[in-house]
């Protein structure tokens, strides 16, 4: 399978929201408060509002659900649903959790986003299969985007 990169996010992100044991696992809400897009056709800003729905489940992988709205330079919204899967050491995944810094690479963090715009120039985000890898640093996210060929 061929992919191409499309574009890394850094996603600024603030203090969890714990929401606590919900039955299936630990509710966090993590707020997005900003961010930048950079990429060779896609360059903008990530607004603030969105956020991080996440389970903490019992076995110790981090369900994401995070949805955001991207704006290009150009002015353009890109509405961003983002969902995936965090695991590795239990002691890396507690110092995340916590919000420490750990080495990149040491953990698993992949994700599968979809995409919905109006704009003709970025409509092909709309009809591609693309994936992410993700490195979670204390006040940031940062996610790079390929496209499935």
């Amino acid at each position: 399978m061929e992919t191409t990169f499309l574009f890394k996010a850094n996603i600024k992100v603030s203090n969890p929201i714990e929401v606590g044991d919900v039955g299936i696992g630990i509710r966090r809400i993590i707020p997005i408060i900003g961010g930048t897009v950079e990429g060779e056709s896609i360059n903008g800003s990530i607004l603030l509002g969105g956020a991080d729905y996440q389970i903490i489940r019992y076995d110790g992988v981090t369900e994401a659900l995070a949805q955001y709205v991207i704006e290009t330079n150009d002015g353009v919204p890109i509405y961003v649903v983002n969902k995936g899967y965090r695991h590795g050491p239990k002691e890396i995944i507690d110092k995340i959790i916590s919000g420490e810094q750990v080495p990149d690479g040491s953990y698993y963090f992949k994700t599968t986003p979809t995409f919905e715009t109006s704009s003709d120039r970025y409509a092909f985000l709309n009809k591609m299969i693309i994936i992410g890898e993700g490195i979670r640093r204390p006040n940031d996210v940062e996610i790079s985007f390929f496209q499935v060929n």
